[in-house]
């Protein structure tokens, strides 16, 4: 489906499973719909599965926006106490339109979760409340994390995605990369059928070193922590110290410390590259904006210049889990982590120049698909390693991507 037949299909008012390979421009026409709401005054929840991916439509990620947090899921009584939160009650019943970005991350749990949010909150037992809702990702990269090695539950197996009558709108056309080889590999990863040629031209890309400042991204997070502190140690400068507080139960503070992604003994320099890691639209961040540390205030408090020029003072934030408006768990910190390298994981929905990319110890379908499809042509590309994990996709999306791009045409023969 071309682009303007799936933004007229979203300005009808349906459900909409919005879908394409990586670079079709699905982001784009997401903030071309957003800002098509504004102008007609349609009160819209911008919202992704991540941080990273929200960054891109100025957004939050679905889990602040419903009150899920980091759970998966919610008893009946944990929905009763999020009601008594007024801005949340406000922020949902006041909602026309919800956009989920990223959705492949998502788990059905979680999406039926939010369901049964919205239907309380809103007093309607339609899906979602009677929202209309724009879902968008492909399936094709990363899924669900989930826990103890069980297998993830997709958004489309969720019991409201069969409820809600969702049209499906699959883009083709490639706008992120014009590079005719380099679309001819991906696609056949996608089809799970990678030819000699395309091998050969991988491994070639091990053997090459790109000039341009390139983002390096590894599989595991203890690989992105050593290259962060190698880097850091590079820089000669006096480092600064900043310890995290907490206080709480031992559980939950644990449960937040590994939510909140940043150290507990944070270092940094000046020069060092960093993300924030927490919402906070006063101040001219969210959860992924990424920027160089350029000095420390009078308080030791670090400045940091963020890629589109915002100079930011960087103060302690603190993570909080509230019940029956008593606060059980919290931790402070700066809200920041070091960044010259970052996860597949957190690449997700980046669109980059340059990258350095280690696919050897790769363990789930769809992990090299997902970062070599990250960066816009084949020379933009130096690959460190690969292993046969690295190429696969799950042939279970395989199949359900068939079946997407033919619910796809039958939408445009019905709508289009």
């Amino acid at each position: 489906m071309k682009q303007n037949t799936a933004f007229r299909i979203l300005q009808s008012g349906h459900n909409v499973y919005l879908g394409g390979s990586a670079g079709t421009g699905k982001t784009h026409l997401l903030n071309r719909f957003i800002d098509h709401l504004k102008e007609e005054m349609v009160m819209v929840g911008i919202t992704a599965s991540t941080g990273i991916a929200a960054t891109h439509l100025n957004g939050i990620t679905i889990h602040s926006w419903s009150g899920l947090g980091i759970r998966e899921q919610l008893s009946h009584d944990d929905i009763k106490k999020l009601r008594k939160r007024h801005y949340l009650r406000q922020r949902i019943i006041d909602t026309e339109v919800l956009i989920i970005d990223e959705i492949s991350m998502l788990s059905a749990e979680q999406l039926d979760t939010v369901d049964t949010i919205c239907r309380e909150f809103r007093k309607c037992d339609l899906p979602f409340g009677g929202l209309q809702v724009v879902l968008s990702g492909d399936f094709f990269q990363l899924p669900p994390v989930v826990k103890n090695g069980a297998s993830p539950r997709f958004a489309y197996d969720s019991d409201v995605w069969k409820d809600m009558n969702i049209k499906i709108c699959y883009l083709t056309e490639p706008y992120r990369q014009h590079d005719k080889k380099f679309l001819k590999i991906l696609n056949e990863i996608r089809s799970n059928e990678v030819s000699k040629e395309s091998l050969k031209l991988l491994e070639e890309r091990t053997q090459q070193s790109v000039k341009k400042r390139a983002t390096k991204l590894y599989t595991h997070n203890a690989d992105v922590d050593s290259i962060n502190y190698a880097e850091l140690d590079k820089i000669d400068d006096d480092p600064r110290y900043y310890l995290m507080n907490s206080s709480g139960l031992d559980v939950l503070v644990d449960a937040l410390k590994k939510h909140c992604l940043t150290s507990e003994n944070l270092v940094l320099k000046k020069g060092a590259m960093v993300m924030f890691v927490k919402n906070n639209f006063e101040k001219g961040y969210v959860n992924g904006t990424l920027g160089k540390v350029t000095g420390f205030d009078a308080e030791n408090f670090p400045i940091v210049k963020t890629y589109d020029g915002k100079k930011i003072k960087a103060k302690p934030v603190t993570w909080a889990i509230e019940e029956d408006d008593e606060i059980k768990a919290k931790i402070t910190q700066i809200p920041l982590r070091l960044a010259w390298a970052i996860t597949v994981h957190k690449s997700q929905g980046m669109s980059l120049d340059a990258a350095e990319i280690d696919l050897s110890r790769s363990f789930v379908p769809g992990m090299g698909y997902v970062a070599l499809s990250r960066v816009k042509s084949l020379k933009g590309i130096e690959l460190l390693g690969i292993n046969e994990m690295s190429l696969s996709v799950d042939p279970m999306i395989i199949k359900l991507d068939k079946k997407l791009r033919q619910a796809s045409e039958e939408v445009e023969e019905e709508l289009g």
